[in-house]
Order: C-alpha cells, then sequence, then structure tokens
C-alpha cells in the first residue's frame, strides 16, 4: 500500500486505512487488489466430479496465504494518512494523547487503590489463617460450629456427602502432610514436586501471603508487589525456618491497564551438608597429563526440584536485548520460564493459599483441570508419550500466556482484584 495518498479534498478526508494495519481486521476491500486467482465454472466442477470440492479448499487455502503474505506486509507500517493530516487535526490528534495520559494517570491510581483493598482484606482473613493453622497442626480442638459448617460446605457440592458421626468428640489432633498434598494436588506444582521433594516438604507447616510495604528494603525499590512465605519446622534438610518468594509490580499499570510484574526475588536455601535438593552429586575420575596420576572428584550438576521455585528466573536487561546477544529461542526460553513461575506465584496468591482446604480434599482439582474447549497450543511436539486411554492429562500444567509482556520480554499482565475462580 502506498503511503502517498492521493487528497482530493482536504475538508472531506477519510482513513483509507487505520495508523497500524492489523493483521486480523483488514479486509480485502481496503485498498489491496484482489488475489488473481481463476475461477472454476460449472462445466470445470462436472468434468472433475468429486475433485471439484478438494480444487475449491485448495484455491481458497491459496487465497488466504496470497492476503495473509500481503498483509503480514503491511502490520506496523504508517498508512501515510496521519501524516497527510492538516497541522490543525494533528495538533487535535496530540491533544487526546495528552487526554489520554490522565486517564492513564488515573487508572494507575485505581490499580493502587486496588492492592490497598486487597491489603485490608488480607489483615481480616489473619485470624482465620491462624485459625487454620492451629486447627491444621493440632494446636486446637474445632468447635462443633465449625464442624457443621464444613459439612454444609461439602453438602453444598456433593448431594450424596454423609455427615460424621457425632459419637466421638473432636479433639486436638495434627492433619498429617496437609501442605505437601495440597501443593500435589495443584497441577502445576504435581509435575515439580520429586520424591526427594516430598521428604522435606513433609516439614511444611504454613505457607502465608503478605504484601509489601512502599518503605521496603532496598531490594524492592519500594515497588507494589507480594511475597509468598513457606514456614517449616526444623528438618534434615536446611536451616531456614521460612522461605519467602518475593514477586514485585512494575510501578505503572500495562497498556492494558494492569500491573505488570517486573521481576521475582527469592530466598537462599541454606542446605544441610550433603542434602541440596536442587543438586544430583557425582563421583568422576580425573588423570593428570602430565604425571599420569588419577585422583576422585566430586562434581555436582542441577536437576529439576520443587526448589528451584526459589531461584528464580531472571528477565533479560535491556541492554542484553538491544545488543543482540541472546538469540530469539533464547528469548522465547526466558520468557516460557518467566510465564510459569508468575503464574505459579499468582496461583499461590489468588488459589493454593486461600482455599488450602480445597487442594488437601482435591476438590480444586475440578476447577483446576484444563478444558478441552479452552484455545491452548501443546507445546510438546511429541503426542506420542501421552496414552489415550490414562486419564493423566492433569499431569501437565495449566500456564495461561499473558496478554502482554512487561520489560525484559517476560513479565506477564496481571490483574490482583479480581478472584481467577476456575
Amino acid at each position: 500500500m502506498s503511503s502517498n495518498v492521493p487528497i482530493s479534498n482536504p475538508n472531506n478526508i477519510t482513513a483509507p486505512t487505520p495508523q497500524n494495519t492489523p493483521l486480523t481486521h483488514a479486509p480485502i476491500s481496503l485498498g489491496l487488489s484482489r488475489p488473481t486467482v481463476p475461477d472454476i465454472t460449472e462445466d470445470n466442477e462436472m468434468d472433475d466430479g468429486d475433485k471439484a470440492e478438494p480444487r475449491i479448499a485448495d484455491l481458497k487455502a491459496q487465497m488466504l496465504e496470497m492476503v495473509q503474505g500481503k498483509l503480514s506486509t503491511l502490520v506496523g507500517k504508517s498508512s501515510g494518512y496521519i501524516d497527510s493530516l492538516p497541522l490543525d487535526v494533528k495538533l487535535n490528534i496530540e491533544a487526546l494523547k495528552g487526554v489520554q495520559v490522565k486517564q492513564n494517570e488515573l487508572q494507575n491510581q485505581y490499580k493502587r487503590e486496588c492492592l490497598e483493598l486487597e491489603k485490608k482484606y488480607l489483615a481480616l482473613q489473619s485470624p482465620l489463617y491462624d485459625r487454620r493453622h492451629a486447627i491444621l497442626s493440632g494446636a486446637a480442638v474445632p468447635t462443633s460450629q465449625e464442624i457443621e459448617d464444613g459439612e454444609q460446605y461439602s453438602l453444598k457440592f456433593d448431594e450424596d456427602y454423609t455427615p460424621l458421626s457425632k459419637d466421638t468428640p473432636p479433639v486436638a489432633k495434627a492433619i498429617p502432610q496437609f501442605w505437601l498434598t495440597a501443593l500435589r494436588n495443584h497441577v502445576g506444582l504435581s509435575d515439580i514436586i520429586t520424591d526427594r521433594d516430598a521428604e522435606a516438604l513433609k516439614h511444611l507447616v504454613d505457607v502465608r501471603l503478605a504484601y509489601l510495604e512502599r518503605e521496603t528494603s532496598p531490594e524492592t525499590q519500594g515497588k507494589p508487589g507480594f511475597k509468598i512465605q513457606f514456614f517449616f519446622e526444623p528438618n534434615d534438610y536446611f536451616e531456614n525456618k521460612v522461605l519467602e518468594k518475593t514477586y514485585l509490580y512494575q510501578e505503572e499499570v500495562g497498556y492494558s491497564g494492569d500491573f505488570v510484574y517486573d521481576r521475582a526475588i527469592g530466598t537462599e536455601v541454606i542446605w544441610k551438608e550433603d542434602k541440596d535438593l536442587t543438586k544430583e552429586f557425582e563421583i568422576r575420575k580425573q588423570r593428570n597429563k602430565t604425571t599420569n596420576r588419577t585422583r576422585l572428584v566430586r562434581k555436582a550438576r542441577p536437576i529439576e526440584s520443587f526448589f528451584n521455585f526459589f531461584n528464580p528466573p531472571q528477565p533479560p536487561s535491556d541492554d542484553a536485548i538491544e545488543s543482540g546477544d541472546l538469540e530469539e529461542e533464547e528469548l522465547e526460553e526466558i520468557e516460557e520460564k518467566l510465564e510459569i513461575d508468575y503464574q505459579i506465584g499468582e496461583d499461590f496468591k489468588e488459589k493454593i493459599i486461600p482455599r488450602a482446604i480445597d487442594y488437601f480434599t482435591g476438590k480444586a482439582l475440578e476447577y483446576d483441570t484444563i478444558d478441552e474447549d479452552d484455545d491452548y497450543e501443546d507445546l510438546d511436539d511429541d503426542d506420542d508419550q501421552f496414552d489415550e486411554d490414562s486419564d493423566s492429562g492433569s499431569d501437565v500444567p495449566a500456564v495461561r500466556r499473558p496478554q502482554q509482556k512487561g520489560r525484559g520480554g517476560g513479565a506477564a499482565n496481571v490483574n490482583p482484584e479480581e478472584c481467577k475462580q476456575q
């Protein structure tokens, strides 16, 4: 499409195309020449018989390919319409951008207030989280009212539920492996919790959410965000009593009007000797080329582990992207890791912590199971690894791809005030 658009009357100007031509919203009639594909006459259809229908389909595919090829060269390019407008009209366009700036400021303020509202209700929920921890850890006796409310909750979702016998009075008794079971019932965490991890996660006694205050450490630079806190009883694996994962938002909301993730910070796990679950050690023989003597060397290599969650991937710097030091495949791999990491953090915040009992019982799986009708694409090329007769569809983590990337190519949009119940 030529950028030199002839204008016969400056006072009656119409835009032949949008300023930036979207790939999926540009009809052929907007200045594009129609594809020159020969028509199929009725006689040809009669001669070809059953071959006519496939030929029509092939020609339609060719037409679509030609149109998309032309449109792909126009995406992001100016049609020349804006440049051709009179100066007084251009000034009005700039004024509209100024109005948009004020709208953006209000949207940013709105999201900030939503975040403050989340903090308010987290404070209201804290006593309930304390009560939950007291019951599941065996530090408190459940009340009859709590048990009755729980049974009504079960009946609400299961008409066949049978209330428990009241012959045995409630007592203070811990629920074994509560948090390990809850985490393993999350579709995104089940695959990354190894059997070795499970032995350590048996000592996980509580998981909490906390929001960042503006006057936080220099590490967070006063940015808004939240952190997930994992509380452990003394164990044989690491010294830490609390492991934290902090997620930071960027100062300004993204183009869609939602907060955009900036980066994540994890606690350094202080492993006890030979207990690092994120590494595997092996003994190798080395030979000195000069003396011909051999020695045994202990080598460590990284392995998959839930505890890699506390060593999050970092977005590449702007300099690294602009300099071209990273290949496109490397950037895509980093982006995918960031998306998964941010999604898991968001699921802890919005789902696992507030609905821990539903993950422990497995009820949450009814809502977390991937819907076959959802518009997701398989990232694995090898479909043969799945048995058609198996019911292991929930073994694949569900990762929602963000609508907009943040700085560094991997930060996802999030909407903190919306409860993501599926």
